[in-house]
């Protein structure tokens, strides 16, 4: 593995709880901005959250589409699928950019700005979005 986003996905398709956790530092810091009430810190809430979906996606798998370097940043597009225990599809997309750090031999995560989202595939057209958002 080259690089803490590289094993962050190996963790994650590995279903490796400990391994996953140990990307993260343990002040970590993850921001969504489109859903600012979910913000956490502590690399404890990423065990928390990764101990559920492993349980309710017992087939997780992880894929990084592209990603890009900017000094201690790392942008990184990400599809994540399975299927829940009820039968349901899986499938979240988006843009997760991590601020990774040196710690002794490893790089950690330290803080992240979360987009990804559950992918609506029947949410209608781009001009019902639009109209519903502007309530046109």
């Amino acid at each position: 593995m080259d690089d803490v986003i590289d094993r962050i996905c190996a963790a994650t398709n590995a279903h490796d709880l400990d391994a996953l956790v140990d990307c993260f530092a343990d002040d970590y810091r993850l921001e969504m901005p489109v859903h600012p009430s979910r913000d956490f810190r502590g690399n404890a809430q990423v065990r928390t959250n990764w101990a559920q979906i492993f349980a309710g996606v017992p087939d997780i798998r992880a894929e990084i589409i592209a990603r890009a370097t900017d000094g201690p940043l790392r942008w990184t597009e990400w599809r994540m699928w399975g299927t829940r225990r009820d039968g349901a599809p899986h499938d979240m997309r988006g843009v997760a950019i991590f601020e990774v750090a040196q710690d002794g031999d490893d790089e950690r995560a330290r803080a992240c700005r979360f987009y990804l989202e559950t992918v609506e595939y029947d949410s209608g057209s781009v001009d019902e979005d639009i109209r519903r958002r502007v309530r046109a």
